[in-house]
């Protein structure tokens, strides 16, 4: 069988990495897909960089129009980023009767519901496991793995750059600017790493997730999002005294208000018990935990971005693809893992109404009746404590730091009682918040 034509758009970290794997393990690809695969054009901006990485054994173009309009190309690899060209390439792809392979997790969280009906309309695939987690097969066991369950939760560190300043600053510890310093001498982010410490890259890979997981449409619009630039030093010491390790979850969550089922979509520094697994992924690592009701909790951990880690995601997609190109479009594995008019719309619900647990830290005057205030406060909110630490205040200081661990209450009763606290002339700047999840 003759080998199946792929074009490659993008020959930066990971369409070189792509290239490279896939002449590397060509053989061991073949004798898997089936047929060889083989990349037979790229585009680039940069003509001679492209031609280098490739070593002149392919076609070079300026132009990705000319590969997604090629009537040779069988698939075409979008690794280009960013949303308004990738779009067009990838639907004009799609109308060219084009299978696609995209690692764009931003194009997905935004345009994704456009993409994927374009192309169940055409009757191509559109395979995406690089776009979450890089080499860790996620959206593969979302999809496919766990089919037989309903998925009740999942939680992630989904941003590599973020783990790593997260990780610096708990062992070493440092404040958040220098850590950020550190990490882009370092390469781990980029010269502007807004996407990746405002928790906009875990987000979009979260509402992917989500989507798969509950059958519900990308929502991207609908998430919540906190990143970890306004994260302070002190609290990751805090939380380590206490028993917990502080990290960027994108969570993704079944919940069920006054009633009503709904999903929770988020992401936003967390603390998380040190005993849990996914609390020791360290450094640049990723992890995802999911829970479903058949199979209970099952991790999976491993580099989330790199050249190579996430070409071996694009080349996944490419061999299944390979696999199923003759197959009937009926009986494909669907895009967002349900069958599309099996897709409900459950509603994504307001910050307000989440219910999680709380970190709440305060600098407060060290006299009597500041303690008594502060829990009548809490008590008053039908906020229940779990856990309390206050400092001792250093030598010649009148002020110390107190520290509050609550059960699960609503996100609204928090975001009250911490107004009424801050109100107190005892208590002095603004209480410090930071959800709790046992992920158990």
């Amino acid at each position: 069988m003759k080998p199946i034509k792929v074009g490659l758009l993008g020959v930066g970290n990971v369409g070189s990495g792509t290239f490279n794997v896939l002449e590397r393990n060509q053989e061991e690809i073949r004798r898997r897909a089936g047929r060889g695969i083989e990349i037979v054009a790229v585009s680039a901006r940069n003509l001679e960089r492209a031609k280098e990485r490739t070593g002149g054994k392919v076609k070079v173009v300026a132009d990705p129009f000319d590969i997604v309009n090629d009537p040779e190309i069988d698939i075409v690899v979008e690794l280009i980023g960013g949303y308004d060209e990738a779009k067009a390439l990838v639907l004009q792809a799609i109308a060219n009767g084009k299978h696609v392979v995209t690692a764009n997790k931003a194009l997905l969280a935004v345009h994704g519901n456009e993409i994927f009906a374009a192309a169940q309309a055409k009757g191509v695939m559109v395979a995406f496991e690089a776009a979450v987690a890089g080499g860790i097969p996620i959206i593969k066991a979302l999809r496919e793995g766990l089919t037989a369950n309903r998925i009740e939760w999942l939680a992630g560190i989904i941003n590599g750059t973020t783990n790593f300043i997260l990780s610096e600053m708990r062992d070493k510890g440092l404040d958040f600017a220098t850590v950020l310093k550190q990490a882009q001498e370092l390469g781990y982010a980029e010269a502007d790493p807004t996407f990746d410490i405002e928790g906009v890259d875990a987000a979009h890979k979260a509402t992917i997730m989500s989507a798969i997981a509950f059958g519900i449409p990308v929502q991207f619009d609908k998430a919540h999002v906190e990143g970890i630039s306004k994260l302070n030093a002190v609290d990751i010491r805090y939380a380590e005294q206490l028993g917990y390790r502080i990290k960027l979850l994108g969570i993704a969550k079944r919940a069920t208000v006054n009633g009503k089922e709904g999903v929770e979509l988020r992401v936003h520094p967390t603390l998380i018990p040190n005993k849990r697994l996914i609390a020791n992924v360290e450094g640049a690592m990723n992890a995802v935990l999911v829970q479903g009701d058949a199979v209970g909790a099952t991790l999976y951990s491993g580099k989330g971005a790199g050249s190579e880690p996430t070409a071996s995601a694009v080349i996944a997609d490419l061999v299944d693809i390979t696999r199923l190109a003759t197959a009937d479009p009926e009986h494909r594995v669907p895009h967002l893992a349900f069958q599309p008019n099996a897709m409900t719309n459950i509603e994504i619900l307001p910050m307000s109404e989440v219910t999680t647990s709380y970190y709440l830290r305060m600098n407060v005057e060290d006299q009597p009746g500041v303690l008594a205030d502060l829990t009548r406060i809490l008590a008053d909110g039908t906020i229940s404590i779990d856990a309390m630490m206050q400092k001792e205040p250093a030598e010649g200081e009148t002020r110390t730091d107190i520290i509050f661990l609550t059960h699960q209450t609503q996100e609204k009763n928090v975001t009250a009682a911490i107004a009424k606290m801050e109100a107190l002339t005892t208590v002095h700047g603004t209480v410090t918040k930071i959800r709790l999840e046992n992920l158990s």
